[in-house]
């Protein structure tokens, strides 16, 4: 092969690294297998830009130190804290981290940042991720041109052409060797499960997935009811196409009955010191006393959600958020359910579709172990454990005491680690004609979900002793479709009959004359919500 080939490949190869270690490696690997590429050539190009782009992430965190946190792309997969702990880890373990980061997933980047910012010596680092780097890389590539030709060839044969044979066996080849590495370790075989786990329950699935099914059916109901917007019709009670993003909680609550709903106020937008004094000042008019909950006007999946039990901790919560903020007495509960509430226009009455009853999530101490251990022994709370640990911060390390319950969720949002079982035994006549008759307070709303806490299931079954903390306009969903005791057929048979219901009320209702939102409209005004959202998408 020409030198000048040569030269090239070897630098191209370099470059690659820096955007995909490990695919830059499988696939030199199966082009020195076929030929194209000199073994020397390809190991050496990829040691050297494995060792140049460690090298990189030292320099990283060298140069910005803290700063770096603050980078969007590195804040949103590491906080500060999680930096701290590698950076105490790296100090106990001393320079075996560096060597042993290049082969334990997920902690090669925070180490190697922590290293620099920690202001380690770059020579020593410089060594041993030398070191590093010459055991892992030439490894991997020789062993990937030594057996990868026995997932590339086949592969080739399939699909009919060289390259297209090529991405394949470098993409199965990929999944294995994480597969491999994951079960390398103690910890990586629990994370292996967990995700297995995770797929297995589709109450963990992502939304688009779980929503996929649902979007045929959504298409038949728009040529059904002569529009996709129809359901924006709904609510014409509630701003923003009936609730489906952006509008205002308070001006929601605003519009129910008074003795039925959580005391609360609004608090301005300004951010500032000021809003902690009003909030002071409501509280002494009132009659109010700690806990409270605070939580941001404009929301969804419980974002944001804090409780807090003085005013030190409010004037926290309050100056790191720069939008309006809801303050509502704590109701002690201690349960919650979210009631989904539906009524044609037309009809004399409206009914109640299903009720969610919610389990908040807590373990029990038994003076040895952590709560992070406690959480990842558990066999459901695992599932989540990166909610509560990121929710926990630093009191994951402590160890409750033999028979002391801590809880791990306040807010009953499914995604803030919340159980959601379905709550059809707690619906009664008396119910469904209490909550009948709060929602017909609200002109203009006819589908949507009540957020209540109760004290006692008998009184809620009376219709008694409860009060609403939230009501959710036409995105709400009928939340007991994640119970994990369900079949996946059930909680789609209710996901389907849900919006039918949404369709139909929102057809009926622009026959009525209420206008329907513009699909433009509706997604400028997403676009603006999820733009300009400030707040933590964790709550308490």
């Amino acid at each position: 092969m020409p030198p000048i080939e040569q030269i090239w490949q070897f630098w191209a190869i370099v470059l690659a690294t820096f955007a995909s270690e490990d695919l830059t490696c499988i696939a030199t690997g199966l082009l020195i297998y076929d030929g194209r590429i000199g073994g020397w050539t390809g190991v050496l190009a990829c040691t050297l830009g494995i060792f140049v782009g460690d090298f990189g992430l030292w320099l990283l965190g060298r140069l910005a130190g803290p700063p770096v946190l603050r980078w969007k792309p590195v804040a949103a997969r590491f906080s500060a804290e999680r930096l701290g702990k590698v950076g105490e880890w790296f100090d106990r373990r001393g320079w075996r981290a560096i060597v042993a980061a290049r082969f334990l997933p997920g902690t090669r980047f925070p180490v190697y940042v922590a290293a620099g910012a920690l202001g380690r010596s770059a020579g020593r680092f410089l060594m041993w991720a030398g070191i590093a780097a010459l055991l892992w890389t030439p490894a991997l590539v020789l062993l990937v041109a030594w057996l990868g030709g026995v997932i590339a060839d086949p592969l080739r044969a399939i699909l009919g052409g060289y390259w297209l044979g090529l991405l394949g066996a470098v993409a199965i080849l990929w999944i294995l060797m994480m597969i491999g590495v994951r079960l390398s370790t103690a910890g990586g075989r629990s994370g292996l499960m967990v995700t297995l786990e995770r797929v297995r329950r589709h109450e963990f699935w992502p939304a688009w997935v779980f929503y996929l099914p649902l979007l045929p059916w959504i298409a038949w109901l728009a040529v059904r009811h002569r529009g996709l917007m129809t359901p924006t019709a709904a609510n014409p009670g509630i701003a923003r196409g009936g609730g489906i993003v952006g509008e205002s909680k308070w001006e929601i609550l605003s519009r129910l009955p008074a003795e039925w709903v959580v005391p609360g106020a609004l608090l301005r937008s300004d951010g500032g010191a000021g809003r902690a004094d009003e909030l002071a000042s409501i509280m002494d008019e009132r009659g109010w006393s700690f806990p409270l909950i605070l939580k941001p006007d404009v929301g969804q999946r419980g974002a944001g959600v804090r409780l807090v039990r003085d005013l030190d901790a409010a004037q926290r919560v309050l100056a790191n958020a720069a939008v309006a903020m809801i303050a509502q007495v704590y109701h002690p509960g201690p349960h919650e359910a979210g009631i989904f509430y539906v009524r044609r226009p037309s009809a004399a009455r409206g009914r109640v579709f299903s009720v969610t009853d919610k389990e908040f999530p807590e373990v029990a101490g038994d003076g040895e172990r952590t709560l992070e251990a406690l959480i990842r022994a558990h066999p459901r709370y695992r599932l989540q454990a990166k909610t509560y640990l990121a929710r926990l911060g630093v009191r994951a390390g402590e160890r409750p005491a033999v028979g002391e319950r801590v809880r791990l969720a306040v807010a009953g949002n499914h995604c803030q680690g919340t159980l959601f079982r379905d709550g059809s035994h707690l619906v009664t006549p008396a119910l469904e004609n209490r909550i009948d008759s709060i929602a017909r307070e609200f002109d203009g709303f006819f589908f949507g979900r009540f957020d209540v806490r109760y004290a006692d299931a008998d009184e809620l079954r009376a219709g008694r002793g409860f009060a609403v903390i939230e009501l959710n306009g036409v995105t709400s969903e009928s939340t007991n479709l994640y119970d994990p005791s369900w079949p996946v057929w059930r909680a789609y048979a209710v996901l389907f009959a849900q919006w039918h219901e949404l369709y139909a009320v929102g057809a009926e209702n622009r026959r009525r004359g209420h206008s329907v939102s513009g699909l433009l409209e509706v997604l400028r005004e997403v676009r603006a919500h999820y733009r300009g959202r400030v707040v933590s998408t964790l709550s308490d």
